[in-house]
């Protein structure tokens, strides 16, 4: 279900240990569905280099990553391009998953310029506001949604994002507030999906 690789494990562990329960699963999720979205539409992409993104998209929300001066999303990639380096990788991959988790906070990218980004937007997108819920059947979300609950997640990330907003004026949380992403985090049809 997962890749099998060095990196890959260092991901999980790193995000087990620094991310609160319902950050990891969501973590987790994110890569779920961005998979299920990426077969479902026949996008190649490099399973390892997603699922690493997808692990750590976050980490720049966590008490130990958080910067008091950079976005969130660039204080998690430049994070990401450290464990990148220490994992092995050539700088150029090290940079991808950088990009990776900076994109997931910027404008929708299509799947032929850029397919991990791509399915990291579809994904995050997903679960945190609900959007594109077609994609995403009712039975899939019960089978995800039973191994990797929310545990209220809705309400933590929110929380998070204004944190970020409060300290960060300019940054893109901070803009997902001031356009309510407190309404659309609630209208979230897995926010209403009873918990496991």
């Amino acid at each position: 279900m997962f890749p099998e690789t060095p990196a890959a494990a260092a991901a999980l562990s790193v995000a087990t240990r620094f991310c609160s329960p319902a950050l990891f699963n969501h973590c987790v999720r994110s890569y779920l569905w961005g998979t299920m979205y990426g077969t479902a539409h026949g996008i190649a992409f490099d399973d390892e280099l997603y699922y690493v993104s997808a692990l750590l998209h976050d980490i720049g929300l966590t008490e130990a990553f958080d910067s008091h001066r950079l976005p969130f999303e660039e204080a998690g990639g430049q994070l990401a391009w450290v464990f990148g380096m220490v994992a092995g990788w050539p700088a150029e991959r090290a940079a991808r998953v950088t990009e990776i988790i900076i994109l997931h906070m910027r404008d929708d990218v299509s799947p032929a310029a850029d397919p991990e980004s791509h399915l990291l937007q579809v994904a995050t997108s997903w679960e945190v506001v609900g959007r594109r819920p077609e994609e995403f059947s009712p039975d899939a979300r019960a089978e995800i949604l039973a191994r990797y609950p929310r545990w209220g997640f809705g309400a933590e990330f929110l929380a998070c994002f204004e944190d970020q907003a409060r300290r960060k004026p300019d940054s893109a949380a901070a803009a997902s507030v001031r356009n309510d992403v407190a309404g659309r985090i609630a209208a979230n049809p897995l926010e209403s999906c009873p918990p496991a």
